[in-house]
């Protein structure tokens, strides 16, 4: 019978060992993972130019118009705002009163606590600024006599109780007329509310357009990358790990038309804004367009990246929800 060889001196035995992965290595692959897939999604999208600029055009344009009708309604409402803060009344006094009685008229109405202010006009002054804003100079200097009251201009301090000092001002016996027109004003208001619900409709309307679009997309990119799943998960892939190059693909999408959206936004309204000063300026209002501002134009591109990457995760949970055997196609 064979001897057994000698084990030699410090030999050891050898056996199968496990190895654990330590957290910060899972975290490295994961976070590498990320920068693989972010980096290799923006390459497939810059791939194809035409269709991605086409997809970034659509999705731009259903981004821009509601943040443009809602800007609308923001400067209509900011307009509201300062013709009901500057609401005067205009205090149209009798044939009878001479402009002595009417300049203390105003001094007396100016101490009272609830108005502002209150400012005389005489019917020289102001048959001289209706000459100067009509243009019919040469009719008004052939008139003999002078059509115009003396005025009073009363500025209430709370715009609110506007009506009810009218009322009170138009009751005196010096005071002919009173008027106080702030109907429009009111027809305003309600018009914004209204608007600010169709804004508000017209949003998700497109918003879910835009849903539709980019989930469309990033199902025809899964359908291009069919075989590469179904090795991926053949092999282990857990559904993150296939899911995460499309969630980057629909985030540089949304991106991309948020960014098409906010340039858009802001040609259209440096379009307007000359011509809405004129205008303004041509009724003697100081008063000018708002825009899109630096925060409202990356609020407007994370809201396309978080809709592209709500439309990823739909389209591609459809397909991580069949078998690999049972993959479009198979």
């Amino acid at each position: 019978m064979a001897a057994r060889p000698a084990r030699r001196e410090g030999a050891r035995r050898e056996g199968a060992r496990v190895q654990r992965t330590r957290v910060s290595h899972r975290f490295n692959a994961w976070v590498r993972h990320h920068r693989l897939s972010a980096a290799d999604s923006l390459r497939r999208v810059l791939e194809r130019p035409t269709a991605s600029l086409l997809t970034w055009l659509v999705v731009g344009i259903a981004l821009a118009l509601p943040v443009s009708l809602a800007l609308s309604l923001d400067n209509l409402r900011a307009l509201g705002g300062r013709v009901d803060s500057q609401a005067q009344l205009s205090v149209f006094l009798r044939p009878a009163v001479d402009a002595v009685a009417g300049q203390a008229l105003a001094e007396e109405l100016g101490q009272r606590a609830e108005i502002a202010a209150a400012t005389f006009r005489s019917r020289e002054e102001a048959l001289e600024e209706f000459r100067a804003r009509s243009g019919f100079s040469d009719v008004l200097g052939g008139l003999e006599d002078n059509p115009l009251p003396h005025l009073l201009l009363v500025v209430p301090r709370d715009p609110a109780q506007a009506a009810a000092l009218a009322e009170e001002i138009g009751a005196l016996a010096t005071v002919d007329e009173v008027i106080l027109d702030l109907a429009w004003l009111e027809r305003l208001r309600r018009l914004t509310e209204l608007g600010a619900r169709l804004v508000l409709v017209a949003a998700l309307l497109l918003a879910a357009g835009v849903l539709l679009v980019l989930g469309n997309t990033i199902r025809l990119a899964v359908e291009g990358r069919r075989e590469e799943i179904e090795v991926t998960r053949l092999v282990g892939a857990s559904d993150a790990f296939v899911r995460r190059p499309f969630l980057y693909s629909g985030l540089w999408y949304g991106i991309g038309g948020g960014v098409v959206a906010a340039l858009l936004v802001a040609a259209v309204f440096a379009a307007l804004r000359g011509p809405v000063a004129q205008l303004a300026e041509a009724y003697g209002a100081d008063w000018r367009l708002a825009g899109l501002g630096l925060i409202d134009a990356f609020g407007l591109v994370l809201a396309g990246g978080a809709l592209g990457l709500i439309a990823a995760w739909l389209a591609v949970g459809r397909h991580l929800r069949l078998d690999p055997g049972e993959l479009p196609g198979n």
